[in-house]
């Protein structure tokens, strides 16, 4: 977006997009919407730039920015203590990932042959990441819908903020206190006021800024995201304690990014709305299902309550998982590791696998047509 605001007049349309997206992010936390400040600037400035396509514009400066400080945030959850839970629950962790990775790919072959859409755009959107993270991967991989893979995502996103709790506090589930509950995770304490990044916060920022910068250099995916994430996680590591960041920074950076994406998205390519909602829809409600089974899988192996199991397996927003887990007394700690666990696996290892598969998909594509 930095190319279109250097053409024509490019502060005006820079503050129409803020105005845009600060109204749709205060209107969504009225509403008590879900992440409001990231949904409410997205779907705002969908709108607007829909209705006047020459009108808006976002640097992509800002929206770097904003990636940075989720980064951070997403680095802070890595602590020792969840790194111990990690370590003493990871074969448990690691086959529980791969399960939901490989039901995820088995999904998008399924909504890939009943949709338009091909394999990678498919699979990018059941991929069960941050939603910030997937739309990134998705900007970064060539030849991805990215409209298709947002709408998947967001749709996902809230069918799980919204069925997971409903399960979890209903009577069919098991809430007893499991003794964990006294004890919030990072992941979870994630607010403070702006006196507390002195001076520690300093040292931060800079580390995530070099990271973001070397790693965007040397074409690292997604790099201003992990690039703070590994940083952060390997200073708290040495033990140097990372500050919380205030709500207004966090709100800001998921407004950079929420613009970020309304803008990208053209919801008029679409060229069959019905059924690709309905598919999104259909999807989001077998992923819920999947986490249903594998939550009774662990269940069967761990002595976890079957609402621990599925906080723990749920594909949504790690902080919103977190604070349900509190809410209800359930192991907290088992939890937040195992969320953790996957946020980083998905950062990590599904990037260059995804890659891998997209070359191998290429090269199969390219044998046939030379076969012809």
């Amino acid at each position: 977006m930095s190319k279109e605001l250097s053409e024509g007049r490019p502060w005006p349309r820079f503050v129409l997009t803020l105005a845009t997206a600060i109204a749709g992010g205060f209107v969504f936390d009225l509403l008590h919407l879900p992440i409001p400040w990231l949904l409410g600037p997205m779907i705002a400035v969908l709108i607007g730039s829909n209705l006047l396509r020459e009108h808006y514009a976002w640097p992509g400066r800002i929206r770097n920015g904003g990636m940075i400080v989720v980064g951070y945030t997403i680095g802070l959850a890595m602590t020792s203590a969840a790194l111990r839970e990690m370590v003493r629950h990871l074969p448990s962790m690691l086959l529980m990932t791969v399960f939901l990775l490989l039901f995820c790919a088995g999904l998008a072959f399924v909504v890939s042959k009943l949709s338009d859409a091909d394999y990678r755009t498919a699979l990018l959107g059941s991929i069960p990441g941050g939603l910030t993270q997937v739309v990134t991967l998705a900007e970064e991989t060539e030849g991805i819908d990215l409209t298709i893979v947002t709408v998947t995502q967001v749709i996902r996103l809230m069918m799980i903020i919204i069925c997971v709790p409903l399960l979890v506090f209903s009577p069919i589930f098991e809430t007893a206190g499991e003794g964990a509950a006294d004890t919030a995770p990072a992941a979870v304490q994630t607010v403070a006021g702006w006196s507390s990044l002195w001076p520690n916060g300093l040292a931060f920022a800079a580390v995530c800024v070099v990271l973001a910068l070397v790693g965007h250099k040397i074409k690292f995916p997604t790099a201003f995201l992990l690039g703070p994430a590994i940083g952060t996680a390997i200073m708290q590591l040495t033990g140097l304690h990372g500050p919380a960041l205030p709500s207004a920074l966090i709100n800001a950076a998921q407004l950079a990014i929420g613009a970020n994406v309304g803008l990208m998205l053209k919801p008029g390519r679409l060229t069959h709305k019905v059924r690709t909602f309905s598919l999104a829809i259909g999807s989001g409600l077998s992923l819920i299902m999947g986490a249903l089974g594998l939550a009774y899988l662990l269940t069967t192996f761990k002595s976890v309550s079957a609402a621990t199991a599925l906080l723990s397996l749920a594909p949504g927003g790690m902080d919103q998982m977190g604070i349900i887990a509190h809410e209800i007394g359930a192991d907290l700690s088992m939890v937040a590791g195992y969320q953790v666990f996957r946020t980083f696996f998905i950062f990590l290892a599904v990037p260059p696998l995804i890659r891998l598969l997209f070359r191998f998909l290429d090269g199969r594509a390219a044998a046939r047509q030379g076969s012809r």
